[in-house]
């Protein structure tokens, strides 16, 4: 759709022919030669002095304007990944099967597969973790997709959320600033999707095991995901994903590895967000 017609701006000059100046009276009798030139001086005077302040003006003008920083340059594809929700097939958003070279304790590779599917969802507390909501909201928080995948062993499950937002470019910069929103919002884990009839069935608040929260720089959208064991045994302390995976954990959440699947996932995630809008934005300029 193109955008509202906007008029031209108006030639802020007249262009037109200045009528030709009269011709100076020849008497000298109430003209005295003397008194002519030394008006004619006067103007001069003050036509340079005009003249010098408005060049100065102007030049003044030209360096506060150089001065000023440049407003940063919005990313490719920014905006075209503002409508990935609903303009993305689900199997491109969220793949059947995910890989994950290298995600895993010790650089162990891991492979995850795709067991449920949500309908895309207004911004709540039903999908979104209160904090976060609290602090996508103001910048205009669009809608919510999420998927839970299970790993190649089946023995644990992780719920992916991707939040498209209205932020700026500028705005979005900053939400990853200051250590991360995972750091900022604290204890902020996020809601697991549960399946019935999948190893997800009992997925729930009370098996969240670990999570982690990250805003890319250069799109519209927060991943989110959480982790747990698919036993659906109960993790009384949940754990973000750094801490999870600190040196000399021994915990279930640590020796399972729940810390870095929520890490890892959500690294593929923006990757594969990335590709997306890069082949959205080469198919909006082909056309």
């Amino acid at each position: 759709m193109a955008g509202p017609y906007t008029q031209p701006p108006a030639d802020p000059f007249g262009h037109g022919v200045l009528p030709p100046e009269a011709p100076g009276e020849t008497t000298t009798r109430l003209r005295p030669v003397r008194e002519r030139r030394t008006g004619r001086r006067v103007a001069v005077v003050v036509c340079a002095v005009l003249g010098v302040g408005l060049i100065g003006g102007a030049l003044a003008g030209m360096w506060l304007a150089a001065a000023e920083p440049g407003k940063p340059a919005e990313p490719a594809g920014y905006t075209e990944a503002m409508d990935l929700w609903h303009n993305a097939p689900v199997d491109t958003l969220f793949p059947r099967t995910l890989a994950g070279p290298g995600a895993g304790p010790g650089a162990a590779a891991r492979t995850w597969t795709r067991i449920v599917v949500a309908p895309d969802a207004a911004c709540s507390p039903a999908v979104l973790a209160k904090g976060l909501l609290a602090t996508l909201r103001p910048l205009g928080c669009e809608r919510v997709l999420r998927a839970t995948y299970t790993d190649a062993t089946a023995s644990s499950v992780i719920t992916v959320g991707l939040v498209f937002t209205r932020a700026d470019a500028t705005t979005q910069r900053t939400l990853g600033e200051r250590g991360g929103l995972t750091t900022r919002l604290g204890a902020d884990v996020p809601p697991a999707l549960s399946g019935e009839g999948t190893v997800a069935a009992r997925f729930g608040a009370g098996q969240r095991a670990s999570w982690w929260l990250n805003a890319p720089a250069d799109l519209p959208v927060v991943v989110t995901a959480v982790s747990g064991f698919a036993d659906g045994r109960a993790v009384p302390s949940p754990q973000p994903a750094d801490r999870a995976m600190a040196a000399g954990r021994t915990d279930a959440t640590a020796q399972s590895g729940l810390g870095h699947e929520a890490k890892g996932i959500t690294v593929r995630f923006e990757r594969l967000l990335r590709t997306t809008v890069a082949a959205a934005a080469k198919e909006k300029n082909a056309r």
